[in-house]
């Protein structure tokens, strides 16, 4: 092996490991975009409305 083989190889070794950090850092950044619009999404639903105390506390089982 010459020694501008090993350098090469090196050299697309680093590159490649910077590309995949870059990669992993843009698909946090969308994942944290989407977490937040699902929040923004969730809080945008209106409250349900409040049932009456009573409601579901007596319930017959017998067909």
């Amino acid at each position: 092996m010459d020694i501008s083989s090993v350098a090469n190889a090196a050299s697309n070794a680093t590159a490649a490991s910077t590309q995949a950090t870059a990669s992993i850092l843009m698909l946090r950044k969308a994942m944290d975009i989407q977490s937040q619009n699902a929040m923004t999404l969730l809080q945008a639903l209106p409250q349900p409305a409040s049932n009456p105390p009573n409601l579901g506390n007596v319930i017959d089982v017998r067909a």
